[in-house]
């Protein structure tokens, strides 16, 4: 048996705190809330909650802009909430991973504070600073939230650089006083006994900026060498990068156990194939499912014993995967979800669960702007709008892939705001939280809960789940998702019809010994002759 580490055998689920649960009324969820739904989250069977930032925070970007990263942000409660959270959760086998923005803090961190108030401010060096060229901007770096990454600043004649809200200025990692005070406030969260961090847009803090390099700097492994020796290295923790840039060969320089980096990388690259290549997260194109299924398995073989891998559907970021990529109507919304579960959870890495995921929430389109809250929707459509863009075009491309469908308060009941609150909720929940809730699922057996329950617990049960070798079959069948795991003398296959159209698979070389799950009650064990229906998925053990 291999060295395992408890991470690799984990199920990780990720709460967007304020949309979880509401524990005092004022329409935002809360760390109390939380830990008064850990028995929930034990019952699902997770083993890690990955928890959005909580700290004290303005608020720009939803508590990705910090400005106080050792206090917690009062509408979510106190430290001793969340001292009673870390201890409530463990003591029901639940680590929690606080995610941690050291890219860029807010603009009202006191070091920023600091910074703006002269060029010769000791605290001057934490942010990036540049003197105008030619009256403007020091180059043409753009925001990922629009516009330019360079703010001026009047006080001082200076830009300051921000690759995302100009509220959230990049940190200068060249200094070493900023290393400093990043391991002194992860080493404050080590010490209460946190299971580790989640690390935002880790790989965009080696930038060069007068260089035009963002992501994947030359100093970046340098730096998380010394995070790793000076921080989590010390302890059994589980730590994964948001690495938008990363290739199978770059996930190993994170992740490769010899290097003393990360435990893992969250690799984006199937999550972008519904978006035009060279375009914008905003402009949209048909799903290539041939190309889908050559990347997820890439990324199974590609990185060997020398790296970890991630495997998700969803976050806080992203649209859900149901009305993305299954489908959201009351007739295939719960057969889709299943196939889309059982795909991942079946594959080699750690699997995460976005809240709400396990019960097949959905999209929740809107008809105008003033529905909206994203910082980065809000921008894009008044910047569309300006250009000449269609309202209802921009519209569809929010009602696609806008991060407000993520983030709508989870649906616990059909009572008033889904039993999220008992006040208004800061954001309207689905109009579709009477049918899809977790009162309704708890009490059905075959429900999308249930069926997660069981992959979870395949993968604590089998160490194929966890080590076994995946071989991919029929790469260039339009419909099908078919694979093998192999462990010792145990194979299984799964075999999945991404589509609501009907389809035929044979693979006359093998028997069944037995179904191991499947979305729908008769599935046929004739592997010669297997005719699969609307997103039918089964997993199958075969005959040695």
């Amino acid at each position: 048996m291999k060295v395992e580490k408890w991470w690799q055998s984990s199920v990780v689920y990720q709460i967007y705190p304020r949309s979880f649960q509401d524990s005092n009324s004022d329409g935002v969820g809360d760390i109390a809330g939380i830990t008064s739904r850990l028995e929930y989250l034990e019952k699902l069977g997770i083993d890690v909650i990955w928890l959005s930032p909580v700290y004290k925070s303005p608020n720009d970007d939803n508590g990705y802009d910090i400005s106080d990263y050792e206090a917690i942000l009062p509408e979510f409660g106190t430290m001793a909430d969340m001292d009673e959270l870390i201890r409530e959760a463990k003591q029901r086998g639940i680590q929690i991973i606080m995610d941690l923005v050291v890219n860029h803090t807010s603009d009202e961190h006191p070091w920023f504070k600091e910074a703006k108030k002269s060029k010769t401010n000791p605290y001057r060096d934490y942010y990036i600073w540049r003197d105008p060229v030619n009256g403007g901007p020091p180059n043409d770096l753009q925001s990922i939230f629009s516009g330019s990454a360079w703010e001026f600043d009047k006080e001082t004649n200076q830009y300051y650089f921000h690759l995302f809200s100009k509220r959230q200025p990049d940190l200068n990692w060249e200094n070493p006083a900023v290393q400093e005070e990043v391991w002194k406030l992860m080493n404050f969260w080590l010490a209460k006994g946190i299971g580790g961090f989640r690390m935002d847009v880790i790989d965009l803090i080696g930038k060069i900026p007068d260089k035009g390099i963002t992501g994947n700097g030359p100093k970046l492994h340098e730096y998380l060498k010394k995070m790793h020796k000076e921080t989590f290295g010390k302890y059994d923790v589980l730590t994964v990068g948001e690495t938008w840039g990363a290739t199978p060969e770059i996930a190993k320089l994170y992740s490769n156990p010899d290097r003393e980096e990360l435990s893992m990388v969250f690799q984006f690259e199937h999550i972008s194939l519904d978006e035009l290549p060279g375009k914008s997260k905003w402009d949209l194109q048909p799903l290539d499912f041939i190309q889908l299924k050559a990347i997820l398995s890439k990324w199974q073989t590609a990185l060997g014993d020398e790296g970890w891998n991630s495997l998700f559907w969803n976050n806080h970021d992203l649209p859900r995967i149901i009305s993305r990529w299954g489908n959201d109507s009351p007739k295939y919304r719960v057969k889709s979800g299943k196939m889309l579960a059982t795909i991942l959870h079946l594959m080699k890495g750690t699997p995460y669960i976005y809240q709400g995921e396990e019960i097949g929430m959905v999209n929740t389109p809107v008809s105008s702007i003033e529905e909206l809250d994203d910082i980065e929707s809000l921008n894009m459509y008044r910047e569309r709008l300006a250009a000449g863009y269609d309202k209802a075009d921009i519209l569809a491309s929010i009602n696609k892939k806008g991060r407000d469908n993520a983030r709508r308060p989870m649906q616990w009941s059909n009572h008033e705001h889904g039993g999220f609150t008992t006040g208004t909720p800061w954001l309207e929940l689905s109009p579709r939280y009477s049918e899809i809730n977790v009162e309704n699922e708890l009490a059905d057996s075959e429900s999308l809960f249930y069926h997660y329950q069981r992959l979870i617990q395949l993968r604590k049960n089998n160490p194929l789940v966890v080590w076994g070798t995946y071989q991919e079959l029929v790469p260039n069948d339009t419909q099908l998702f078919v694979y093998e795991r192999s462990y010792e003398n145990e194979t299984w296959l799964i075999v999945a019809n991404f589509y609501e159209e009907e389809a035929d698979f044979s693979h006359e070389s093998h028997k069944v010994k037995e179904i191991i799950l499947s979305n729908y009650s008769d599935s046929s064990v004739d592997l010669a002759n297997l005719h699969l229906r609307a997103y039918e998925t089964v997993v199958y053990r075969l005959e040695k």
